[in-house]
């Protein structure tokens, strides 16, 4: 926030430095640009500065991801949708599907053995893998019993939210 100084001048209030504006002048175009370059740097959500009457709020947009092709306004066919979505279950098999955006592991650690491999039995809430994300290391359980069939990600790759991660053939 800015700082109101004995001889009427503000502080900076992205640098801290005197700006050699009065109290009721309004925030020049440029700080509001800094104030903008800040944000992008520093990873914070928002950032919002009063100067007198005057509030100024600046808002981190999410990243969007890379452009691709213009959106089609024609509806899916029914053979596109299911390219999309893949099913639960597909030949009998059942998918555990990611539940978070991150990076597939299928080990605890580096180093360590895999939770599961292809064959392996598991039960409902055995760890099958971990998803990190934001830092933070997410077990992914099976939701069924049954056996490993499929592994669908990448060691160390990134997954999307319901991505299957997995196919297993259910316990009869």
């Amino acid at each position: 926030m800015s700082e109101a100084r004995d001889d009427g001048i503000r502080k900076d209030p992205v640098g801290g430095e005197p700006s050699g504006r009065r109290t009721g002048d309004p925030l020049p175009l440029e700080d509001v640009g800094r104030l903008v370059d800040m944000l992008r740097d520093s990873g914070v959500g928002e950032i919002r500065v009063r100067q007198g009457e005057l509030e100024i709020s600046v808002k981190a947009k999410p990243e969007a991801p890379s452009p691709g092709p213009p959106p089609v306004a024609e509806a899916p066919s029914n053979e596109a949708v299911s390219q999309l979505e893949p099913p639960a279950k597909v030949d009998g098999l059942h998918a555990v599907r990611s539940p978070l955006v991150g990076t597939f592991y299928r080990a605890p650690a580096p180093g360590e053995e895999p939770y599961v491999e292809v064959g392996d039995v598991v039960r409902a809430g055995q760890p099958l893998c971990i998803v990190e994300a934001m830092k933070l290391m997410n077990e992914i359980p099976s939701d069924i019993s049954g056996e490993v069939v499929e592994v669908l990600a990448d060691n160390a790759g990134g997954v999307e939210y319901d991505q299957p991660l997995f196919r297993l053939r259910p316990e009869a």
